[in-house]
């Protein structure tokens, strides 16, 4: 069974011993020190609300460590749940709903690239996505990768191997059109060239 390293960070000392005696009862997670957080795979914060101090907080641990995050609160809004996911909290665990199990869950989820929200909190995201496709991305042609259909319809042709010359065959465009939508993409996603492109759109599921 391979065990999951963790670091633990809570706002006062009562959370700090309760979560790490939780933590420690499981026996596919180590407790890291906090010497050691820097080897962490997952990092679990404890915050009764998220003041400015534990936002801000959150943003140096993303920096830094650039972990998963569970956060364990007691209350949070639709804003703040967004401001948390852009510091990469992929777990929300209400403080009265948490048991070693729970507990365990969202770290061993976090470690394996999943996430866990409470359903009302999975609802508020489903909505603000539907809102900015419909305001932000819709107007501008683009989808939920960032990129136009165009602009994935290329990608896929280059990472089947085609040349310029065949994806403007294919697609019935100009060459230069292709050329333009290449850097157009690159540019913007700040990718050094065609064979950068194409890993960065299959890594993150564009194509």
């Amino acid at each position: 069974m391979e065990q999951v390293t963790v670091a633990l960070q809570a706002m006062d000392a009562v959370s700090q011993a309760g979560l790490a005696s939780l933590l420690q009862s499981r026996p596919q997670i180590v407790l890291l020190p906090t010497a050691e957080r820097a080897a962490a795979k997952v990092l679990v914060v404890a915050a009764d609300r998220l003041t400015t101090e534990v936002v801000a907080t959150l943003r140096r641990s993303a920096a830094e460590i650039g972990v998963p995050v569970v956060l364990v609160t007691n209350e949070i809004n639709e804003t703040e749940l967004l401001t948390v996911v852009e510091c990469r909290v992929v777990a929300v665990l209400p403080r009265a709903a948490v048991t070693p199990e729970r507990l365990a869950h969202s770290v061993l989820a976090a470690a394996a690239g999943g996430g866990v929200m409470p359903p009302n909190l999975v609802g508020e995201l489903l909505k603000h996505i539907e809102r900015l496709q419909r305001d932000v991305l819709t107007p501008h042609g683009l989808n939920s990768s960032g990129l136009t259909p165009r602009e994935i319809d290329v990608l896929r042709l280059m990472a089947d191997g085609l040349d310029t010359a065949e994806i403007a065959g294919e697609l019935c465009y100009s060459e230069r059109t292709v050329k333009n939508v290449i850097y157009g993409l690159t540019h913007r996603l700040k990718l050094r060239n065609r064979s950068h492109a194409v890993a960065y759109a299959l890594r993150t599921g564009m194509i």
